[in-house]
């Protein structure tokens, strides 16, 4: 057995050892017995993305019905699903992971994998919002792409990365939703349009915030031959005023 064959073998020993063994949840601290990576009190805790939701972007609304955003321009996914809203120690999870905690992709896909499972049964194939690679440099990883590529795994569908980000874009922290499409129009490629023609992907984020990025991402593969788009993601920002109300 060659030296790039032992490496192999002990890294992918190394992979199911850290996928199997979990000693303390992540997010209390507090000693686990049962390999959980949240335990059963911080899991009840979490503000989970529970109806009425928008039937579109899947953002958690007040009443039954489409969200005022959706009514207005949809977003150009088929349907948007996530586990969270973007609060407490659900948005605080998603900051650790994006900020350097690598290792919270498991901790994310263990709730990802049951909704997508769920939601979004036709999906053959997943993929990832890809980043630019001057931004990937700065960050040491994609997050999205990490979540995509074990999400896949545990589901069984192929990974694509088809796509690639141009360009930078301006921060979107502040923009609103049109100002945010507008800073994010053309920035996406599909390099390998046959690995996209005809099939039904599911995007995969960590965050839906307006749906800017993940629309453009959609628009994007279907403009290169997907026939469907999905999207799952761990939160997503709750709509304070779904209906038109002032916010």
């Amino acid at each position: 057995m060659g030296i790039r064959a032992i490496f192999e073998k002990l890294k992918n020993a190394v992979r199911r050892y850290e996928e199997s063994h979990n000693f303390t949840c992540d997010i209390c601290g507090r000693e686990v017995f049962s390999n959980e990576r949240v335990c059963a009190d911080c899991k009840k805790r979490l503000p989970w993305n529970t109806p009425p939701v928008c039937p579109l972007c899947g953002r958690k609304v007040g009443e039954e019905g489409l969200c005022l955003d959706c009514k207005q321009k949809p977003l150009a996914v088929k349907k948007a699903r996530s586990c969270f809203l973007h609060e407490d120690e659900a948005a605080r999870l998603v900051v650790r992971f994006k900020r350097g905690q690598k290792y919270l992709f498991r901790t994310l896909c263990d709730f990802l994998q049951p909704l997508a499972a769920k939601e979004f049964p036709e999906a053959d194939a997943v993929t990832f919002v890809p980043m630019t690679e001057k931004a990937e440099r700065a960050r040491g990883y994609n997050q999205s792409r990490l979540l995509a590529e074990e999400l896949a795994r545990r589901c069984g569908l192929e990974l694509l990365a088809a796509a690639v980000k141009r360009r930078e874009t301006k921060a979107q922290k502040f923009l609103g939703r049109a100002e945010r499409a507008d800073n994010l129009k053309g920035c996406f490629h599909v390099q390998d349009r046959k690995a996209v023609h005809g099939r039904r992907v599911l995007i995969v984020d960590d965050t839906l915030t307006t749906g800017a990025t993940s629309s453009e991402l959609a628009e994007t593969l279907l403009r290169a031959g997907a026939s469907e788009t999905f999207l799952v993601t761990v939160t997503s920002v709750r709509k304070k005023s779904p209906f038109g109300k002032k916010e």
